[in-house]
């Protein structure tokens, strides 16, 4: 169908319902000429495409409002900002700043180093107009904090008297400070003692040998302790514990590199050997010999590690000429149950393929209804069969729907479906067209003869109780007659049809149009 095609069908139903050719009334028409045709038009979708960018909420209350049209969309956004007061936001969220300001300003002059520090960046990134995405990065920074943070140094003081967490300031006071005399016992220690604790604390934990600047450090503080005093050797023992714990690093790092490297090819030959399954075992054996060849030239440290992976490449040599003789005695069953699978599926396909029934009303479907004309044509070519086609329309159906919601609605079209089947002989086809349109055709039928059928359909529904949730709804139904006679062609019988039901819903509805 052509796009002419639409709008000359646009203009049509808006004469039909007997409303004016404005833009808004155009559009509706348009969008839903468009739809039936099959035919996807952006401009139809606008409504759907701009609800999906607004919040949940406002989406949850354009469902409750029914807001079918841009033009209702805009009204509800207008009242909704009309109702907004921008004054109360502002001051509100100035307060808000205002008062973290002020939170950070105290937090600041606390006795905590990184506490202090992160506040005054925190205040600086207020002062800037800060994006979200920075505060949500400052936020996070605080949580590490608090998650972080650990006070039990102050436990430490509990020797020298009673110790508050809650109450820095009380803690210190209630602190039996050392008098001179225990300051000289102090500084009396044996400083060879304390050079050697201080030498031992310089050997790497985890690297293998000194390094010479370590070395010289620990040397001249072993021949005169009495040089710990200096600040310069004081620096130089900071220098060399730093020179420590990077080594130690460096250590770890060239070691856990030395794993990765056995993981690795580890992870490979298990893979290359699960695609290769005959030659599993073999494959395994090879794992387990270069592990264990592994394992006498890499550090020593890391023996365990090696030890452990070794005992897994034996369990799996172990296991895998049992799980070997199990594919291979199962191979045929799964070679079955996979054909029988895809035969499945096949026919899974084609039942799909050859569904012909409604869903909802468990009537003809459209393309059911396709091929039931198509023969019909073929026997009145052939034959001289003639047949009467009946168009049905539920009136106001989209009334129904607003106003009971879309459950109701669907339970008038399963009730509808009930009286066609009712009311039908059984030569005769009854489908459902789409939406709220069904469609009868009447084999060896006149228009006559069509006419009292869609009289009784008509007068059933009218007189029929449709109740939903113990509430009645009022429902009756416009048709139009074509008979295949009177017309040159299938297409031209089935739009004469469509034509006769808008001037049935043109009259007044509840009516059945036909030629006379």
């Amino acid at each position: 169908m052509t796009i002419q095609t639409i709008i000359k069908n646009s203009i049509k139903r808006l004469e039909l319902e007997g409303k004016l050719l404005t833009p808004d009334f155009y559009a509706e028409a348009f969008c839903k000429e468009a739809a039936r045709a099959g035919m996807k038009v952006e401009d139809c979708h606008q409504l759907d495409k701009f609800t999906q960018t607004l919040h949940k909420d406002f989406q949850k209350e354009l469902t409750q409002y029914r807001i079918t049209t841009m033009n209702e969309l805009a009204r509800f956004l207008i009242s909704k900002l009309n109702r907004t007061n921008q004054n109360h936001c502002a001051e509100m969220l100035e307060s808000q700043v205002l008062f973290t300001k002020k939170v950070l300003h105290v937090v600041e002059v606390l006795h905590n180093k990184e506490a202090a520090e992160l506040a005054k960046k925190s205040i600086e990134m207020l002062n800037q107009s800060p994006t979200t995405v920075q505060l949500e990065q400052f936020k996070q920074l605080w949580t590490n904090f608090i998650t972080s943070y650990d006070d039990t140094f102050l436990q430490r003081l509990g020797s020298l008297g009673r110790v508050d967490s809650a109450n820095l300031k009380e803690s210190v006071e209630n602190l039996r400070i050392a008098t001179d005399s225990s300051a000289d016992s102090l500084a009396n220690m044996d400083l060879e003692t304390i050079s050697s604790l201080l030498i031992s604390s310089l050997v790497p934990s985890i690297a293998s040998s000194f390094n010479e600047d370590i070395a010289s450090v620990s040397k001249k503080i072993r021949e005169n302790p009495s040089i710990l005093g200096d600040e310069s050797v004081i620096d130089e023992v900071k220098a060399a514990i730093a020179l420590r714990i990077a080594l130690d690093k460096e250590s770890l790092k060239e070691m856990v590199e030395s794993i990765d490297g056995v993981l690795d090819k580890l992870s490979l030959r298990l893979i290359d050997m699960i695609e290769k399954s005959d030659n599993s075992t073999t494959e395994i054996r090879k794992i387990k010999d270069e592990l264990e060849a592994y394992s006498g030239e890499s550090d020593k440290n890391f023996t365990l590690s090696h030890k452990k992976l070794f005992t897994i490449a034996l369990a799996l040599e172990e296991n895998t000429q049992l799980l070997s003789s199990d594919l291979r005695g199962h191979s045929s069953e799964i070679a079955i149950l996979s054909q029988r699978v895809r035969e499945l599926e096949q026919e899974l396909i084609a039942a799909k393929e050859e569904s012909k029934e409604d869903f909802l009303t468990k009537l003809y479907n459209k393309r059911a209804l396709d091929d039931f004309m198509n023969i019909k044509e073929s026997e009145f070519e052939r034959y001289g069969h003639n047949f009467s086609v009946v168009m049905f329309d539920v009136d106001y159906f989209k009334a129904v729907n607003d106003t009971f919601g879309h459950d109701a609605g669907d339970a008038v079209l399963f009730a509808f479906a009930k009286i066609l089947k009712k009311e039908g002989r059984i030569e005769d086809i009854i489908g459902r067209f789409g939406g709220e349109e069904f469609m009868a055709i009447l084999s060896e039928t006149d228009t006559e003869g069509g006419v009292i059928f869609a009289e009784k359909v008509r007068k059933h529904v009218e007189q029929a109780k449709f109740m939903y949730k113990d509430q009645r709804i009022s429902v009756t139904v416009s048709a139009g007659i074509s008979e295949r006679k009177q017309h040159s062609s299938l297409n031209v019988t089935l739009n004469s049809a469509d034509e006769y039901l808008y001037s049935a819903k043109k009259d007044g509805r509840n009516r059945v149009a036909y030629r006379k």
